[in-house]
């Protein structure tokens, strides 16, 4: 069987169309983006015109996207600067955040001192909005962050609610939207957040590269030193071919937005009926089968499989050719179990395999049927 990727999540194709851009970028726009020269003013208005593509697409100015090189470094230019800068004291987040804020946050408090407060979670990673509420009440200067989408269970969160709820109470709000960026329409100048995080590999786009959006005159300052570039919040001689391949990247995934929505979410609900049919036992974390309450892009699944034989699953997928994983990319190469499946499962649910399976444009039906034949083998 030919090689099945279904691990969108971790990474996702680049398009060929980003690839071109990319290829013809380097070969023609070669300058130093400062160089007051020809070559350098060339290649600064590649930036700038991206930059203002970008902008667009979230309806907000082109001075509040902010060039880095992921979603990492945007979580710790704002959650870093918030602290630093903005004298915030009081951090509110998840448990099942990605570890770029869980261990930023984790730092801070012991660098600065912060308090930090956990979000309530109901068995399905969903947030207490009432427990947010009342976090709120307080008379310290406070940052929420709260990932749009969770990279491994697919809950969804409210945006447009917590932004509203953060503004009445003059809290801050970041949401790191890595997952979220070129699969969801954002129009910022309706949602009231104060900060967001983006990566291009996640939309089809070039790995080291993303941007962070923040709102005019929030008083962040850099995280990296040097240079003036990018308004002097990101030091640094920019990669211009990044840059452009981003931009054309989330180009191509709002322009045929719908289309492919459409084309995934069918892909995700014939997963699920066919895994359910042909694999009764099956159990899914989170609500990642309900496809109201959780991305279109993602499931998670938990294998009715012996404690014993669960330790070899992901290679004899992968031996199979089927790429797929036990949760965030960036924790693979652990032995721990998903710090996301920790705060939710019971201690004898955790004993079972959990498997992520993420889809994008480039997978099929015949894939999905060769998936769950060779999953029904192992069980």
């Amino acid at each position: 069987m030919f090689p099945v990727y279904f691990d969108n999540a971790a990474t996702t194709k680049i398009r060929d169309e980003v690839i071109d851009v990319i290829t013809n970028t380097m070969k023609m726009n070669y300058g130093n983006a400062s160089s007051t020269h020809s070559f350098g003013r060339s290649s600064k208005s590649l930036i700038e015109y991206s930059r203002k593509r970008i902008a667009k697409h979230f309806n907000v100015s082109a001075s509040e996207i902010v060039f880095t090189s992921g979603g990492t470094e945007s979580n710790n230019l704002v959650l870093r600067s918030a602290v630093r800068d903005l004298k915030i004291t009081h951090i509110v987040t998840t448990k099942i955040e990605h570890h770029a804020v869980l261990h930023t946050v984790e730092q801070l408090e012991k660098e600065y001192g912060v308090s930090v407060s956990y979000l309530n979670l109901d068995r399905n990673g969903q947030i207490d909005y009432s427990h947010l509420e009342s976090l709120l009440q307080t008379d310290k200067k406070t940052l929420v962050s709260l990932m749009h989408v969770n990279n491994e269970i697919g809950t969804l969160l409210d945006l447009r609610r917590v932004a509203i709820l953060c503004k009445e109470y003059e809290a801050l709000f970041h949401s790191d939207t890595v997952q979220s960026v070129g699969h969801y329409s954002l129009n910022l100048a309706e949602i009231p957040l104060d900060f967001l995080s983006a990566s291009a590999h996640k939309f089809h786009g070039p790995k080291g590269v993303g941007f962070a959006f923040i709102r005019k005159g929030s008083g962040v300052k850099p995280l990296i030193f040097g240079g003036e570039q990018e308004r002097g919040l990101r030091a640094g001689t920019e990669s211009i071919h990044n840059i452009v391949g981003l931009e054309k990247a989330l180009d191509c995934s709002y322009k045929q937005l719908k289309e492919e929505t459409d084309f995934i979410k069918e892909l995700k609900s014939y997963f699920i009926k066919r895994i359910k049919t042909e694999i009764p036992a099956i159990v899914f974390n989170g609500l990642s089968d309900n496809e109201d309450a959780t991305t279109y892009t993602l499931v998670n699944i938990a294998l009715p499989v012996a404690p014993d034989k669960s330790a070899m699953l992901l290679f004899q997928l992968d031996l199979k050719n089927i790429a797929c994983s036990k949760g965030s990319a960036c924790q693979s190469g652990s032995t721990q179990t998903s710090h996301v499946l920790t705060e939710i499962l019971n201690d004898v649910d955790l004993q079972k395999p959990s498997i992520r399976f993420s889809f994008s444009i480039y997978n099929t039906k015949k894939e999905v049927d060769y998936v769950v034949n060779v999953l029904k083998s192992l069980v």
